[in-house]
């Protein structure tokens, strides 16, 4: 018995289960890198090109497998050059080494964030200021981030409420919030085209439900009409919340739990690794 198990769990095999693991990881990282960026659809037509390429070679198209091949052979470096800010994105964030980023620092860094959106909520929805303000979460927001003007800023109360304060530069549109900064203000995000969205809400609302349709990020409304605070996430809208109930969603969705500052580096990479699989 100690014999069959000292020859399945040798060097080789453990290295060989790790190799996979690594690999495996480092897909679902570049996934969430390029989830909710136009890499995505072109992605998509690679693996349309691959599937006429072996219809063709079945089929005996020799013709159009020909053309297919020069399309893939050439496609490597039309890759490097359409995927350029993808590729520069994606070694920014290994060379922030997020990975190991410390888990109380972060808890730190977002209850600060929770506390400067809860000033900012509270003072605009007294005075029914209307505002927009997305939080990215896993999926990427560049395409969106670019249509916006540059902060990359601390988040504060007074920052916010300064920024959505009528006509003033920056408060038509939304504020896009990454990696704990307000990356951008007056960002355009896609509006909803559902019929579910009650005809009272105004494009606000709209561009809220919209994001969330194509993203996992969470973005907060208030109503200039009536001051209410919404939130969505998930294609889902949550109405006319309660400054309790809203810091209770924004802290359930932001602020790591307590499991999560104990875990290992090597635990998080598990517990990602396993989400990811499930995910795709």
């Amino acid at each position: 018995m100690l014999q069959v198990l000292g020859s399945i769990f040798t060097l080789q095999h453990v290295v060989n289960v790790l190799d996979v693991l690594v690999v495996w990881y480092v897909i679902y990282v570049l996934m969430m890198l390029l989830r909710g960026t136009k890499a995505v659809q072109l992605f998509k037509g690679i693996v349309v090109i691959i599937v006429i390429k072996l219809i063709s070679w079945y089929v005996g198209l020799e013709t159009l497998s020909w053309i297919m091949d020069q399309v893939i052979n050439w496609g490597i470096i039309a890759i490097i050059v359409i995927f350029q800010p993808e590729i520069r994105r994606g070694l920014e964030h290994l060379g922030r080494g997020y990975l190991f980023t410390s888990y109380n620092k972060k808890e730190n860094n977002e209850e600060k964030m929770v506390e400067a959106l809860d000033q900012a909520i509270q003072y605009m929805s007294k005075r029914r200021i209307g505002a927009l303000i997305t939080i990215q979460m896993n999926t990427g927001l560049e395409d969106y981030i670019e249509t916006g003007i540059k902060l990359d800023a601390n988040i504060t109360g007074a920052l916010l409420i300064n920024i959505f304060i009528p006509n003033t530069p920056l408060h038509d549109g939304a504020v896009i919030i990454k990696d704990n900064k307000i990356a951008v203000a007056a960002a355009y995000l896609p509006l909803s085209e559902s019929n579910l969205i009650p005809k009272e809400l105004g494009t606000r609302h709209r561009a809220a439900v919209g994001i969330s349709e194509v993203t996992d990020a969470l973005t907060i409304v208030v109503s200039e009409e009536t001051g209410g605070v919404t939130i969505t996430k998930n294609n889902e809208l949550i109405r006319d919340l309660a400054r309790q109930d809203y810091l209770k969603l924004l802290r359930n969705e932001l602020v790591p739990k307590e499991e999560d500052k104990k875990q290992s580096f090597f635990e998080r990479v598990a517990q990602a690794f396993w989400k990811g699989g499930h995910k795709h």
